[in-house]
């Protein structure tokens, strides 16, 4: 069963391997994070705070090639958790022809930010990667799926 899902947090440490997306359901409380790289972090805040580049960049592309072709987003689904690796895919819809396009998850969501496109996760990938946020539960760092990481107020765009 897809779950309907919010980006509730972006976690952008410049110095860091890894940047965090934290994904929560809109009408639950469980949520969990996805590491993802810093220029997907850059690429989704900036598309988040509808800043615009001189040039097009990379999601800015893919966004023009589908409207050009006549096609829309209609959604994003994060179907799969497999080794630690999250897959992802669009679902597109092209004179009511639908069909899906593999995609890394912080690519899926860095194009459908701009467009509030829904985002959607497989309940299965929620239960294996997600948890209850401690403080409605009294949860602590060793909760299942909690990065204590992801609870430090640092640089951070919400």
């Amino acid at each position: 069963m897809l779950v309907p899902v919010n980006i509730s947090r972006l976690l952008i440490r410049e110095m860091a391997d890894s940047q965090f997306v934290t994904l929560q359901e809109t009408e639950g409380s469980r949520s969990f994070p996805i590491a993802i790289g810093l220029n997907e972090a850059f690429a989704i805040e900036r598309r988040m705070s509808g800043a615009v580049p001189p040039r097009p960049q990379t999601h800015d592309l893919l966004d023009s090639v589908i409207t050009s072709m006549g096609a829309t987003l209609v959604r994003i689904e994060i179907h799969d958790l497999d080794s630690g690796t999250f897959h992802a895919r669009l679902i597109l819809d092209q004179d009511g022809r639908t069909f899906a396009v593999d995609s890394r998850p912080s690519d899926a969501l860095a194009l459908g930010v701009a467009s509030d496109t829904p985002i959607f996760v497989e309940d299965s990938v929620i239960e294996e990667a997600g948890h209850v946020a401690p403080d409605e539960i009294g949860g602590t760092s060793d909760s299942p799926g909690f990065d204590e990481d992801l609870d430090e107020d640092d640089s951070e765009f919400q």
